[in-house]
């Protein structure tokens, strides 16, 4: 793949786990709004939950995420009781209402809580809301966290899928992110999970991190290999220091360029299918029988703030600082401080700081990105089907999209709009293209490579 057309393809855009994307979001969308779309649900909906832990015991300097270090367990206890007062007010809205499909806990650090305290969170929700007998509960694990106690309380409130930090391996690639973590403390929590029953365990591997290199990825890519994880994401880092001032720590001398960022995606995706992977969008990939592999055989993949799924819920109802929610009628944002929200929650029940309200350009636009994102494709009748003569202004940009297409990457196959193979490494950029909300704002983003 040449520099150029990399390079080309590699300016900042969003990473679309939503549509429109999060610095669009306004504070039109308020408590009141979020009451009324609660109950507005019907009482079969599917619902997925997401609960945020925004607390770990270290500050990765890499780190994108809503966090923030503790050395006390104190603010912990102190947030727990607001969540569990948003969760009972939520369930309120609902009047019963709803049955919980996928139950994910992130963070932060989820697994930093305390085994009585991840007891009494599952407890909780369990009563407040009713689960499918075969809903997923999955936990994002920092294997620092972890003891004996903690994986039996991880069994006993039913986890089935746990997904477990990498990064890198590389020792002096840890130094440099301030994050230390050895094989074997990563090999122990695998081994542990599968021991108490959990039927699929994913690895989330780095690429683009200061003093990588090719040599020191495909390492980690074989480290990783030899636990046979069910799952592996492949993300690039996102330095974005201008929103997460912890990332200041990084050398930015020692970061990879946009070609060499590339070559280390190349490789280890290259790596990771060799060993009988399925490649699965932009940055996942699965054994064969897995249910991301399926669903993406079979087009019902799907992509939400928590990256690639197989979920298809109703609403996803977030829970915590900072945590997101998608309802048919649009998203809502829960406020960020860990400390605003603690407050709101006490004085209304949720703490929605902001969100927007879909219009039907943005459901158009939001099923013909995240197609482009899962599949690489559009259907041209199916977007028929599905908008009717609404369809015909973004039909139209496809066509323009093709003829201004000097790399030829894009093409019109009979009824699809299809990405080839040679251009699916910039989808995200191909994808912007159907944004209308790019331009607007002054929103900053990650590369996109």
């Amino acid at each position: 793949m040449s520099s150029e057309l990399v390079e080309r393809y590699s300016k900042p855009v969003p990473r679309y786990t939503s549509y429109p994307t999060a610095p669009h979001f306004h504070d039109g969308v308020d408590n009141g709004v979020y009451r009324n779309w609660l109950e507005q649900l019907p009482q079969d909906a599917a619902l997925s939950l997401y609960i945020h832990i925004p607390y770990c015991d270290r500050l990765c300097w890499f780190c994108g995420c809503h966090t923030k270090q503790v050395r006390r367990y104190e603010p912990i206890t102190a947030y727990l009781r607001a969540l569990h007062r948003e969760i009972r007010a939520v369930a309120g809205m609902l009047n019963g209402g709803g049955r919980v499909v996928a139950l994910h806990l992130g963070g932060g650090s989820p697994s930093m809580l305390t085994p009585e305290d991840l007891r009494a969170l599952s407890d909780l929700l369990r009563t407040s809301f009713r689960f499918a007998d075969d809903a997923e509960i999955s936990i994002e694990i920092d294997p620092n966290d972890m003891d004996e106690a903690r994986y039996d309380a991880l069994a006993a409130i039913g986890v089935t899928r746990a997904s477990i930090g990498v990064q890198d391996f590389d020792h002096q690639v840890q130094v440099a992110i301030n994050r230390l973590q050895t094989f074997e403390q990563t090999k122990a929590v695998v081994d542990a999970m599968r021991a108490r029953g959990a039927r699929s365990v994913n690895l989330d591997v780095l690429y683009g991190l200061p003093r990588q290199t090719i040599a020191t990825v495909r390492d980690t890519i074989e480290k990783a290999l030899q636990l046979a994880p069910d799952r592996l994401a492949l993300f690039g880092y996102a330095h974005v220091p201008w929103i997460k001032t912890h990332q200041r720590m990084i050398d930015e001398a020692a970061l990879p360029s946009a070609q060499s960022r590339f070559e280390q995606a190349r490789a280890a995706a290259k790596q990771i299918i060799a060993a009988g992977y399925e490649a699965i969008g932009i940055d996942h990939f699965a054994k064969p029988g897995d249910r991301l592999a399926m669903a993406a055989r079979d087009g019902r993949l799907h992509r939400n703030f928590q990256g690639y799924t197989t979920d298809a819920p109703d609403a996803l109802l977030g829970f915590g600082a900072s945590a997101i929610g998608q309802l048919p009628q649009g998203y809502v944002q829960n406020t960020v401080a860990t400390g605003e929200y603690q407050r709101q929650v006490e004085a209304s029940g949720t703490a929605i700081a902001r969100g927007i309200a879909l219009t039907e350009e943005d459901r158009l636009r939001a099923y013909v990105i995240e197609r482009l994102m899962c599949d690489f494709a559009v259907s041209r009748d199916e977007l028929h089907r599905l908008f009717g003569p609404a369809a015909a202004p973004i039909l139209a940009e496809m066509q323009l999209a093709i003829a201004f297409d000097s790399d030829g990457i894009t093409e019109m196959e009979g009824e699809m709009f299809r990405i080839r193979p040679e251009g699916r490494p910039f989808v995200r950029s191909i994808a912007a293209a159907f944004d209308s909300y790019l331009k607007v704002g002054d929103a900053r983003y990650s590369m996109a490579v």
